[in-house]
């Protein structure tokens, strides 16, 4: 069979997301690299992205926090001051050069953080007051002490609405194409979603609607800021990253997704129950299926896919997208990878999370260079 007549493959066939059109159904995860310094964007980060860019191409930048209060990791960028907004401007101008569609994953940590990442070394903030307990992080082998989190009163609640507000402005006006807001992985957002660390009662805890309420008014917000057809949600209902489990996963789920249908947003991403832990995958008889049904847009999965069950997710209509994180930042040519079946590079965790420009981020070899 020639080129020509070979069937094109289900991840490479293109799709409308609302406004845009993507050539293919490979995302670009937003995936922390911790090489950002001083929350700032690095002109190093202009190649990293370039290289990963297609025409038609979509991709969401990694997590970017809002505020000065929303950092939790060393060298995370940021967007709510001026000199970050004009730093994200030449990375973004890079990826709309090679036609690609942008994204910036927008964040508060909430609790995962402690004083030395905090305005005047105050204690970090959360919808609790629990902490969370001594953890290892993939990026360092030292054991992170948590102090307790400050909960957040009512009143202060709108003030971070607000925050998430800005930042995606901010992100509009780097040029980016959209915001994807972060609410997964036991970040704020998620520490109020739910149960297992939502101990509020009255309007921000309690009921799975009152738990719901301060995601879906950031969504109503940051829709009403820049257009609900530039906003997009990640969700992780089912993991328990950061000790942040829900005793229903599902029943939250649905109703997030259900939730979203009256913004009128571009896209669900949604986090595989298999990624119970952010490293590997498991067996799992849990499915984000019901969740792709309840929601009316563009539904995006993430998760342990490779080239095989990403395919097999497109043609069974359980998503619409589907996204790739380590095969993406090893192969910066994935889709044409994927296109040949071509081998793919091999990931080096241990350059995942290091300060370098270079190693791991931007040496990871193309195909022709490889022939």
């Amino acid at each position: 069979m020639s080129a020509k007549e070979a069937p094109t493959l289900p991840l490479l066939t293109p799709y409308k997301m609302g406004n845009f059109n993507l050539s293919h159904r490979i995302v670009m995860a937003p995936m922390g690299r911790l090489r950002s310094y001083n929350n700032v964007p690095q002109p190093h980060a202009i190649l990293y992205h370039s290289q990963r860019t297609s025409e038609g191409g979509l991709l969401i930048a990694e997590s970017t926090g809002i505020s000065d209060t929303a950092q939790g990791y060393p060298n995370i960028p940021g967007i709510w001051t001026k000199e970050q907004v004009e730093a994200w401007k030449p990375i973004v101008d890079a990826v709309h050069a090679k036609g690609g569609i942008f994204f910036c994953q927008i964040v508060h940590v909430g609790r995962v953080s402690n004083p030395d990442f905090q305005p005047n070394r105050q204690a970090p903030i959360s919808c609790t007051d629990k902490p969370l307990s001594p953890q290892s992080h993939g990026f360092d082998s030292v054991t992170t002490k948590f102090r307790a989190p400050r909960r957040l009163t009512t009143d202060e609640i709108p003030h971070i609405v607000n925050d998430f507000r800005i930042a995606a402005r901010n992100a509009i006006e780097a040029g980016f194409d959209g915001v994807e807001i972060h609410g997964a992985h036991g970040y704020l957002i998620e520490q109020f979603l739910k149960d297992q660390v939502n101990d509020r009662i009255y309007k921000y805890g309690g009921s799975l609607k009152n738990r719901c309420r301060f995601a879906l008014e950031v969504i109503e917000a940051v829709s009403e800021e820049i257009g609900a057809e530039r906003v997009g949600i990640r969700l992780s209902p089912f993991a328990d990253y950061n000790e942040c489990g829900d005793s229903d996963p599902e029943a939250l789920g649905i109703y997030m997704a259900k939730s979203l249908n009256k913004f009128g947003i571009a896209y669900c991403h949604v986090v595989e129950p298999r990624m119970k832990n952010p490293e590997e995958k498991s067996e799992c008889s849990q499915s984000v299926v019901p969740m792709r049904k309840a929601f009316n847009g563009t539904f995006i999965v993430a998760g342990g896919y490779d080239r095989e069950d990403g395919n097999k997710a497109i043609v069974e209509n359980r998503a619409d997208l589907v996204a790739y994180g380590r095969w993406f930042l090893a192969n910066p040519d994935l889709p044409k990878r994927f296109q040949l079946n071509a081998p793919l590079n091999k990931y080096d965790r241990k350059l995942f999370y290091t300060t370098n420009s270079i190693y791991g981020y931007t040496d990871y070899p193309f195909l022709e260079t490889i022939a």
